[in-house]
């Protein structure tokens, strides 16, 4: 237990006098670095939460949460398994799917293309208030109609515009196991921006059932597609599935098939935390330097102590008092002006750039144009504590140094 001299002892060694006023300078740093250190990761943690949402909700406002396939990737009487998906627990909506991959031809360009089948009456509430249509309507994709919506990009490219025709050249599988080409024409009826290049640059849109005329795979689909109440529950939703279906059925969701995105962010996040501890490490070796300077200066006073009676312990303690005050300072106004920042920082960029006269995502060259920040929670307290142990530890060496001072030594000259 830390006894009210030990505790008034060490909160004196913080007041410098005037002999010492370069000790408290480095005290002061300490204090700013460790304060700044802990800042910094939370602000970036937080942008990073913030382009990692960023980038689910533009890779989700073009595909599903999950998805569930029959063991040919072929699914028969979808109808009934697209109502046992619906009534899964936490699926908000479910709908028929029908997957291709081919080529899309506009006069001479030709394009590498993905097609989604999607029925307008099932994907008004699978993903309607999600795709962000530029131009057309979802309800423009009836069957027998040949109509497309394409990405902008793709469009673009293509040279297309609505009402133009394009050409959709598909491999299908015949009888003896090749592949020939199909061609089917269809009129563009639309067209979507998602924000992401993987989508703007390679989707098509049509309709089911035009898409399983192209696979001559009757009235049949490639798989049922959902949407969850929580899209972090969709790992859990599709083990249920897998669970009450059985092996009649496969099933995905969307940490599986954009694992390559989310582990090069998580990637990313760990590298800058561990750049950014490189700030609060710094810090925690000018506290060790600064009590160091400390236990020098106050040699003589340690002696004295120790010859009244006080315990190594005690003189540990008080030290570990001094440093423990810097570093927990330094902890605490870092936790402060880190959620403040981040909790602004839709505020204080643009607010920078109107200053600086610079943009600093020009809408030309990223999709993203604002800077987003998500603060969560248990980045701070991971942050905090971390800090916390690594500042207490930081006393230590300089604690045990000084109550190594031999008092008879110490004392021999005064």
């Amino acid at each position: 237990m830390i006894n009210p001299v030990e505790f008034l002892v060490g909160l004196r060694y913080l007041r410098a006098k005037r002999r010492t006023r370069f000790v408290s300078f480095i005290t002061l740093i300490s204090l700013l670095g460790i304060a700044l250190g802990v800042a910094a990761l939370i602000v970036i943690l937080s942008v990073m939460n913030g382009f990692e949402g960023e980038l689910r909700n533009r890779l989700l406002s073009m595909s599903a949460h999950g998805n569930v396939t029959g063991p040919a990737r072929i699914t028969e009487n979808w109808r009934s398994l697209r109502d046992d998906v619906a009534s899964e627990p936490g699926v908000a909506a479910a709908a028929p799917f029908v997957h291709m991959e081919g080529m899309i031809q506009s006069g001479r360009d030709l394009q590498a293309v993905l097609v989604h089948g999607v029925d307008p009456d099932y994907e008004a509430a699978m993903s309607g208030d999600l795709i962000n249509l530029i131009e057309g309507s979802l309800d423009s994709l009836q069957p027998g109609s040949r109509s497309v919506i394409l990405g902008r990009l793709l469009a673009q490219n293509l040279g297309v515009r609505i009402g133009d025709g394009v050409v959709l050249l598909i491999p299908r599988a015949v009888g003896d196991g090749t592949l020939e080409p199909r061609l089917e024409r269809f009129i563009l009826r639309g067209v979507f921006e998602a924000g992401l290049q993987e989508h703007d640059s390679v989707l098509a849109l049509v309709n089911a059932r035009d898409a399983a005329a192209v696979l001559d795979i009757g009235d049949e689909v490639t798989a049922i597609r959902y949407r969850a109440d929580n899209v972090m529950q969709a790992p859990a939703i599709s083990a249920g599935l897998r669970n009450r279906l059985g092996d009649a059925v496969i099933t995905s969701d969307w940490t599986v098939e954009n694992a390559s995105y989310f582990r090069a962010i998580r990637l990313e996040k760990m590298m800058m935390s561990l750049i950014l501890s490189l700030i609060i490490g710094v810090a925690a070796f000018n506290i060790v330097a600064s009590l160091v300077m400390v236990v020098t200066d106050k040699t003589n006073d340690i002696a004295v102590l120790r010859t009244l009676g006080m315990k190594a312990g005690g003189v540990v303690r008080i030290f570990f008092i001094q440093g423990a005050i810097i570093g927990w300072a330094g902890v605490i106004v870092g936790v402060l002006l880190g959620i403040v920042v981040a909790i602004n920082v839709p505020v204080i960029v643009p607010a920078l750039e109107q200053w600086f006269g610079f943009q600093i995502m020009p809408g030309d060259v990223y999709y993203v144009t604002r800077i987003p920040s998500e603060l969560e929670w248990p980045d701070v307290i991971t942050i905090a504590v971390s800090a916390f142990v690594l500042t207490s530890l930081a006393t230590l060496y300089p604690a045990r140094r000084a109550a190594m001072v031999n008092p008879a030594v110490a004392l021999r000259y005064e």
